[in-house]
């Protein structure tokens, strides 16, 4: 019996021009400065693009801890390099937004994304889910972590930081607190994938067709799961999910998921 926390009945709509050729689709990149490799290559993607426009599908950051990290005083920085990192794939994103559309999606690592890193980045935030207008398509895109309902102790957590109310009183405390408090609430995350008792939760298949069905698309994109596959979901819909990007792992992993104007879907590696 599921017990779906959120009934198909809004989404956001992204109606795509007509003169667009591809769309490429990504997420789950993580990107830290202590992950180099990864940044490096999001760098290069950034410059070779070639896709109409790009859609970031949540976790393109390891962490946020608010938007004034990008204006932080020369002090703050100096102790936490992680502001520079920040900064710096805002000005490639910036880059790249000049001649791309770009389109950033929340996801449970970078939740607390707003209006000042949309301004430094050029890119315009999506609701999650969103549904995608393209010609005759219908995509529904989504982070994909408010359906894996069998992860009941994420769910209660996401909640929880979700609420107006934590996330006003967390923006409130000092940069330097809620970066210690960021640092351990990941290595909690890093402790819980570690546990062999800890159920791995995908996303709830009746969930998925549900809202498929209210929406009137055939095809889910969401990450999240670091699971890429795709699944048939019955009555000609189907799931596809993205590919998080690490590459440090072996083998190293890397990839983006490309719609054509024609309606085929392409597989690109990018982890040469």
């Amino acid at each position: 019996m599921r017990s779906d926390p959120e009934a198909p009945a809004r989404w956001g709509e992204l109606n795509a021009p007509a003169h667009w050729r591809a769309i490429d689709f990504i997420s789950d990149l993580h990107l830290q400065a202590g992950e180099p490799a990864t940044a490096q290559a999001f760098r290069r993607y950034l410059q070779g693009c070639q896709a109409d426009a790009l859609l970031i599908l949540g976790d393109l950051f390891e962490v946020w801890i608010g938007d004034d990290l990008l204006d932080a005083a020369p002090a703050e920085r100096a102790t936490e390099p992680e502001y520079d990192f920040l900064a710096g794939i805002c000005a490639d994103l910036r880059a790249f937004s000049a001649r791309r559309a770009l389109y950033v999606m929340h996801g449970n690592r970078d939740f607390l994304l707003g209006s000042r890193f949309a301004a430094a980045s050029g890119a315009t935030l999506l609701d999650d889910p969103t549904l995608l207008h393209w010609n005759n398509q219908r995509v529904l895109l989504s982070h994909g972590d408010a359906w894996c309902l069998g992860d009941r102790d994420y769910l209660e957590f996401r909640a929880q930081v979700r609420s107006p109310g934590w996330q006003t009183a967390f923006l409130q405390r000092p940069l330097a607190e809620r970066a210690a408090l960021a640092r351990g609430l990941r290595a909690q995350s890093e402790a819980r994938k570690q546990d062999p008792s800890q159920d791995w939760a995908d996303v709830d298949p009746a969930t998925a067709s549900d809202w498929l069905q209210a929406s009137g698309a055939a095809t889910l994109v969401h990450g999240h799961t670091h699971q890429p596959a795709r699944h048939e979901l019955g009555d000609g819909r189907q799931r596809l999910v993205l590919s998080d990007w690490d590459l440090d792992a072996s083998p190293a992993r890397a990839e983006a998921l490309r719609l054509e104007a024609t309606g085929g879907w392409q597989r690109i590696a990018l982890a040469a």
